[in-house]
């Protein structure tokens, strides 16, 4: 790298810790400032720390695989989610706000009562806080190991030095700044790295082997730039680079997975990180609008320059054995210096984005429901402030540790998805039916580990030394996999007591959310079905929000590769469907 590239890096780091620095004072005052800035944050910025967060170093990665693997219609293993993120959007996100909590483990407590409930939000809180948020951030850290190996050509045992001290400036200036430090550098970075991603796509689409958009097309098959799937009554295949779903296969992406599946960052309901920025959110209206450009952002504006190189890579690199390095060595290989340094300081702050909201959030369980739950009650506001700060440093030392232990994550995204199957009706029905009890998302949560894992224990016990498949691969799974999870739950919701009434009004009162659900409680309470928003409205709201997701996402892509009479149709209906909505919701409002 030339000195410019090492002086725009140095910048970068210099430039995150500042805004650190200067954001200190906000962050020591309580936990509330700490871990909710307050719940002082505008929509835009709340937003944008959403979509920060899911940009990760692996993001353009995997996107690049799934490109080689299958066309741009392989991204359909994620824009399956949209109809989650959205309802997210207009069911949930002014109830998280609502519900004046600090962490949404706390919410268990809030819903529930008893040692069921104590049980379930200490176990949440180690489980999401600690050993699934590590394991993320070592998935994270791999990515970004493969990404200075590649480009700096650095060995095995000197890249984890490299990524321990990245973290440790991640884990100093998150200590510092609590998450006003942490949301302001996000926005930073996230201009930064998506400014290094539309450069690189330019750059590339500029190369003579390329030869523009128009080059591109005609140096690749035609179904490579299909956007979506083929469907077939057969079985899903991968064959000649078209991607081919079976139908029940589609039916399990389009109308299961979505709702019935936990998965970081996309959780039925809202959750995790996602709910955190929903709760700094300065308020309801905030709240709404914050998941709303983060649905936007996060599917429609983000993956067009990550597919555009992936395309441009399987021109210039057609028989990698690893496909998604191919994005890496259009920057170390077509990049003048300059550039590279500022797409190096680009993938860290992809990075250091994701990194550093897992560090405020993880800790956030272990301090407040943990820590200040069951082992030290009574302590001031300080105390609880810097036990957050001693433990963001922890999660660091923690996650740095499981980078030599983690060695793969192929394959890491369905184990998750099949292991939450089913959770996720638990998660939505929570907040709208005051029958579901903690023993229904206790169940929820262990059926699905135990029905994945249970058929391969017997089939290595029967056939030791051979390979296991699956007797139903995934997504076929998710059918078996939620079915025997969501019998299972409603069964033993009906078996266990419910929570007490004096409990459920409440958690009414606080929330009031919609529905039937609730609706002997609004009478015990005194709440008018006309002061409540009818859950019709919000379902039209949310039909309307979905079809306007996709039809920017792809009216862009029409756009890009110059079929522009598609493309300009759909940016009419995207037009059309967002002033309907801005008006429904400032009727509402």
């Amino acid at each position: 790298m030339a000195a410019i590239d090492i002086i725009l890096i140095v910048l970068y780091f210099a430039a995150s810790i500042v805004i650190a620095l200067l954001l200190r004072k906000k962050a020591g005052g309580s936990t509330e400032d700490f871990f909710l800035s307050g719940r002082k944050m505008p929509w835009w910025l709340a937003g944008t720390t959403m979509v920060a967060t899911t940009f990760a170093a692996d993001t353009p990665l995997a996107v690049t695989e799934l490109v080689a693997k299958n066309g741009i219609a392989g991204n359909w293993l994620w824009w399956n989610m949209v109809a989650g993120t959205v309802l997210t959007v207009f069911f949930f996100a002014k109830l998280w706000r609502r519900a004046n909590i600090l962490t949404d483990v706390e919410f268990i407590e809030l819903r529930y009562s008893g040692r069921s409930a104590a049980f379930l939000r200490g176990f949440k809180a180690v489980y999401l806080g600690l050993f699934m948020n590590v394991v993320i951030m070592g998935w994270v850290n791999l990515a970004m190991a493969s990404i200075l190996k590649v480009i700096f050509g650095i060995d095995e045992d000197s890249v984890l030095l490299y990524i321990v001290g990245a973290m440790l400036i991640v884990g100093v200036y998150s200590a510092i700044s609590g998450l006003w430090g942490v949301a302001l550098t996000d926005m930073f970075q996230f201009i930064i790295a998506m400014a290094g991603c539309i450069l690189l796509a330019i750059k590339v689409l500029g190369l003579p082997e390329i030869g523009g958009v128009n080059g591109l097309m005609a140096a690749l098959p035609e179904h490579v730039f299909r956007f979506f799937p083929d469907v077939t009554l057969g079985a899903s295949s991968a064959a000649a680079g078209v991607m081919t779903l079976s139908a029940s296969a589609f039916i399990a992406h389009i109308a299961v997975q979505w709702w019935s599946s936990w998965y970081p960052g996309n959780e039925p309901g809202g959750g995790g990180y996602i709910a955190q920025r929903m709760m700094s959110a300065k308020d309801e209206r905030h709240s709404m609008l914050a998941t709303l450009w983060f649905a936007v952002a996060h599917y429609a504006v983000r993956p067009w320059p990550w597919i555009i190189v992936a395309l441009a890579a399987l021109v210039l690199y057609p028989d990698l054995q690893q496909p998604r390095e191919g994005y890496i060595l259009a920057m170390k290989e077509h990049l003048p210096p300059g550039l590279i340094g500022f797409l190096v300081a680009a993938f860290l702050a992809a990075y250091m984005s994701t990194i550093a909201t897992h560090l405020n959030w993880g800790s956030s369980y272990i301090v407040n429901d943990l820590y200040k739950r069951f082992i030290k009650r009574d302590a001031g506001e300080r105390h609880y402030v810097l036990v957050s700060r001693i433990m963001t440093v922890a999660l660091v030392v923690l996650s740095s540790v499981i980078i030599k232990i983690m060695t793969s994550i192929t394959g890491a995204w369905e184990f998750i998805i099949e292991c939450g199957a089913g959770l996720g009706l638990v998660l939505i029905l929570r907040w709208y039916w005051w029958r579901i009890n903690a023993w229904s998302e206790i169940v929820a949560m262990i059926v699905p580990i135990l029905v994945y894992g249970i058929p391969r224990v017997v089939a290595n016990i029967l056939r030791p030394g051979e390979p296991h498949e699956p007797f139903v691969g995934f997504p076929e799974s998710l059918f078996f996999i939620a079915g025997i999870t969501t019998f299972s739950w409603i069964v033993v919701t009906f078996l266990t007591r419910p929570v007490e009434k004096e409990k459920l009004a409440l958690f009414y009162k606080r929330v009031t959310p919609g529905g039937p659900g609730w609706r002997a409680f609004r009478e015990e309470c005194g709440v008018e079905d006309g002061t409540i928003e009818p859950l019709s409205g919000l379902a039209i709201n949310w039909l309307m929000g979905i079809a306007m997701v996709y039809t920017s996402l792809f009216s862009v892509g029409n756009m890009i590769f110059h079929s522009y009479l598609p493309g300009f149709l759909l940016l009419a209906v995207t037009a059309v469907l967002f002033v309907s909505l801005a008006w429904r919701l400032k009727e509402k409002n």
